[in-house]
């Protein structure tokens, strides 16, 4: 067997020249002989060694490799987890594409659970079964490749892209969220929609059940944080004739108007702790008993649940319980923030403004320069919500063809951004937002987009060319 290429973090290894280059695979492991055995196992692998949390970070800066393999027991706790978990964030921190598949002997259930909770890709319990850890590896390979192939066209496409359900964005980490979800629509797992109030999570739940084989069923919603505890059990199990007074006729819960499409739960986070146990009943048995009724009714319902507060926490504090989380949440999938999704903001507020103005003020005809700026650069803390509810003013507002900033009620302020791991990264990232921004503010003509950046047009055609962002 060859040989592969293998780096520590303390004694770097340049690739021979000539030689092909190999995708490359983090090993953090602190045992020298399994370091050893893993090294001459891969040798289709550029293979990069760390034996702690520091020197593994350091690599994965200097050379982001795609996938890591992590033992959770590392030095100065290599008979606990605490590193491996902690070493886990860092890398979901600053590389939250990488594929990162735990390794642990210790509690191997609850490690891999709350592994897989934090971001991990995949799980093996020790001792380590080559063969079986090479196939996890050369998958998460594989699908690191589908993502950044989808995150390519992503970039490349129109400013007015639309994904799953309707929704308009033309930001990778949206379209991501997109792709995911519409992974998952043919299957019955449950999924739980983790993100700020104002995000599109019914949207998005809405665009799953129409992305199934259950589109063709009910999709039914329900707010719990809306409705009062005690008429919430019977909104979702429904009540038979006589079981409490006003109960005058038997009805039908959500659960039930829902079997054979989707019910999804708004704020579940809201649901009181006895009602957790009788919808942690259901998830278990699918099968209901309304309010006052004696037959169990078999149910076929596909649950997606949202929430915007901190389940985790709630856990912690015994608000939420434990085992109703793990039914809940089997594909946990996080929704950026307007913030998180640049250009976004812009190409929204385009989409309200035509809508609004048709129903509304038909003499709006756009927007001022000052109105883009202002778009542009704030924060938007409530979301598309906020948006929505600010263009909608703006509209009614506006006394000429064009929106300006005051009519939108937003001061200028300096956009935030975030740091990538190093200065050609933040390079590219920096002028690939400000080309995304012009794009978008020009409606994709690129002699005005070229005019905003400042720049000549065969110099944003070859800016397009190498961030591959051409239409």
């Amino acid at each position: 067997m060859t040989e592969p290429h293998a780096k520590t973090a303390s004694s770097p290894v340049p690739p021979k020249p000539g030689s092909r280059l190999l995708p490359k695979l983090l090993i953090v492991e602190d045992d020298p002989g399994l370091q050893a055995q893993l090294k001459w196992a891969y040798e289709d692998f550029e293979v990069l060694i760390a034996g702690d949390r520091a020197s593994a970070l350091t690599l994965l800066r200097a050379e982001e490799p795609p996938v890591v393999t992590l033992d959770l027991g590392l030095p100065p706790d290599p008979d606990g987890t605490s590193e491996g978990f902690a070493l886990l964030d860092a890398i979901m921190s600053l590389k939250p594409d990488t594929k990162v598949i735990v390794a642990s002997g210790h509690g191997a259930r609850e490690s891999a659970l709350r592994a897989v909770a934090q971001g991990a890709y995949d799980f093996y319990a020790k001792p380590v079964d080559i063969d079986a850890l090479g196939l996890i590896v050369r998958r998460a390979f594989h699908l690191h490749r589908i993502e950044a192939e989808n995150r390519a066209l992503a970039a490349r496409a129109p400013a007015d892209a639309r994904v799953l359900g309707g929704m308009i964005t033309a930001a990778p980490e949206m379209v991501k969220v997109a792709r995911t979800i519409e992974r998952v629509a043919n299957t019955d797992v449950s999924v739980m929609l983790l993100g700020a109030s104002g995000t599109g999570k019914e949207l998005l739940a809405r665009g799953l059940h129409e992305a199934s084989v259950r589109s063709g069923a009910a999709f039914v919603a329900i707010n719990c944080a809306a409705i009062p505890e005690n008429l919430l059990e019977s909104e979702l199990f429904g009540h038979e004739k006589g079981a409490f007074t006003g109960a005058v006729k038997t009805t039908e819960g959500k659960i039930e108007q829902a079997n054979g499409g989707t019910l999804f739960l708004d704020e579940v986070g809201d649901i009181p702790l006895q009602l957790q146990v009788k919808l942690l009943r259901f998830l278990q048995e699918r099968t209901i008993e309304r309010i006052g009724g004696r037959r169990a009714i078999p149910v076929d319902t596909r649950i997606v649940c949202a929430t915007h507060q901190n389940l985790e926490a709630m856990i912690a504090d015994g608000r939420f319980r434990e085992d109703l989380w793990y039914r809940l949440a089997e594909i946990v999938i996080r929704i950026p923030s307007l913030a998180q999704r640049p250009g976004d903001a812009i190409l929204l507020a385009k989409a309200f403004l035509t809508r609004f103005a048709a129903a509304m003020n038909p003499a709006v005809k756009g927007f001022a320069p000052d109105a883009l700026a202002a778009i542009d650069a704030w924060g938007w803390p409530g979301n598309v919500r906020e948006l929505e509810n600010r263009l909608k003013r703006a509209v009614i507002m506006a006394d000429g063809k064009l929106v300006c900033a005051a009519d939108l009620d937003l001061p200028l302020a300096d956009a935030a951004d975030d740091s990538p791991l190093n200065l050609k990264a933040a390079r590219e990232a920096a002028d690939r937002k400000a080309i995304r921004h012009a794009l978008a503010r020009s409606e994709g003509n690129i002699s005005n987009t070229a005019r905003l950046l400042g720049i000549s047009r065969p110099t944003l055609y070859d800016l397009l060319k190498q961030y591959d962002m051409q239409n």
